[in-house]
């Protein structure tokens, strides 16, 4: 599990808390064979969940909330 403290307030990316999956970079390739740049982001959802006895609103992918990696707060 990755630290809550060392995501900044300020800036809040593309992550997910469980897993840290992030955003990748990939290349739309036309019919032409021409590659542009393209992002792709991972499916998050800010989750209420409670974590060390206190709740609290991380950002989770899909696939963790699936797997049941976390579990919601009531």
């Amino acid at each position: 599990m990755l630290e809550l403290g060392a995501l900044s307030e300020e800036v809040m990316p593309a992550l997910c808390t469980v897993c840290g999956k992030q955003r990748r970079v990939a290349n739309n390739v036309s019919h032409s064979n021409i590659k542009t740049k393209s992002i792709q982001r991972p499916n998050l959802r800010r989750v209420h969940v409670k974590m060390n006895g206190t709740a609290m609103h991380i950002r989770v992918c899909t696939r963790c909330l699936r797997s049941g990696k976390v579990v919601k707060a009531a």
